[in-house]
């Protein structure tokens, strides 16, 4: 069990670590790192997901190891409380930020575009904390958009196995 540890509350996730075990093991070498301490969830759009894991608190990027492979054909879908690893239009482009969905998307799984979104884990504890931080209030800052007004940090995450 993985513990996101945020000023808004506990998140607690289980990794799935058969169906995709390269994101997996990349997530918790970020977390054995401390990367994660200080980062902030940098995008929050309502009704859609919460993205985090490579922002500090100046909405500057913070260093990361290098891409992996993309483990969207997985079998496993883009579905409320799941978390996705983010990317860019490059299939293979995940580092250390991740996705929480806050309902089902379809559209971002294998198949349904490019190649689709990675999911690796799904909340098990702490969807109220996901829900309240979804409801944040967002803006542009740092050429960003949908960034929270104030900070949503990610304290620390911890591995609890």
């Amino acid at each position: 069990m993985i513990t996101i540890k945020t000023n808004h509350g506990d998140i607690g996730v289980e990794l799935f670590d058969e169906k995709a075990p390269i994101s997996c093991e990349n997530f918790r070498q970020y977390i054995r790192d401390g990367h994660y301490a200080g980062t902030i969830f940098h995008r929050v759009i309502p009704n859609f997901m919460i993205q985090g894991g490579g922002m500090d608190e100046n909405m500057s990027s913070v260093a990361t190891r290098e891409p992996i492979k993309n483990e969207a054909d997985n079998g496993e879908a883009n579905v409320r409380g799941t978390l996705a690893m983010a990317r860019t239009n490059v299939v293979d482009s995940a580092t250390s930020q991740f996705f929480i969905n806050l309902r089902d998307n379809d559209f971002l799984n294998h198949g349904g575009r490019d190649f689709g979104y990675a999911v690796f884990a799904k909340v098990s504890t702490g969807m109220d904390v996901v829900d309240a931080i979804a409801g944040v209030q967002t803006g542009n800052r740092g050429g960003h958009q949908d960034v929270p007004v104030e900070n949503v940090e990610i304290i620390e995450v911890t591995i609890d196995e």
